[in-house]
């Protein structure tokens, strides 16, 4: 839905199965009855904004609340429940709160810039220094509160 969006499509039949895959839980899974996590979560919300589901619709409401439930005291969000936080995850995080127009607070953005190495890469997380140019190609939107699609 997001690359239609960016290709001035129309999403279709897209919204639709989209709002019916969302979990009682209020998040979304990468497959059909799968566990919802926030990264999934964040993309279904940043699509439904792009096709032009309003940001006050109950569906991107209950997602950010998912969302909301995974994060940590740092300020990062995490992938699941009892994961530590991630610099990827908190990125979709702060990209699905910016396209649902609402703050996704200070503290998010702080966590992500104690993960900022000396070379200007970020850290997957505290503990680990994985994937640098993948990481940080999905921190530089959130940082600069934009959501999917870019443009």
């Amino acid at each position: 839905m997001i690359a239609l969006r960016a290709a001035g499509r129309p999403a279709g039949t897209s919204v639709r199965y989209l709002l019916r895959a969302q979990r009682p839980n209020g998040g979304w899974a990468w497959y059909p009855r799968g566990a919802p996590d926030s990264n999934d979560t964040a993309a279904a919300i940043e699509a439904l904004r792009a096709a032009g589901v309003g940001e006050r619709s109950r569906a991107i409401r209950r997602g950010l609340a998912f969302i909301r439930r995974l994060q940590v005291p740092s300020g990062g969000f995490s992938l699941v429940k009892g994961r530590a936080a991630d610099a990827q995850s908190t990125a979709w995080a702060i990209q699905a709160f910016v396209a649902a127009k609402k703050p996704p607070g200070k503290k998010a953005f702080a966590f992500l810039a104690s993960l900022r190495r000396p070379d200007g890469s970020y850290r997957y997380s505290r503990r680990y220094a994985v994937t640098p140019v993948w990481v940080t190609s999905q921190v530089l939107p959130a940082l600069s509160r934009k959501p999917f699609p870019l443009g």
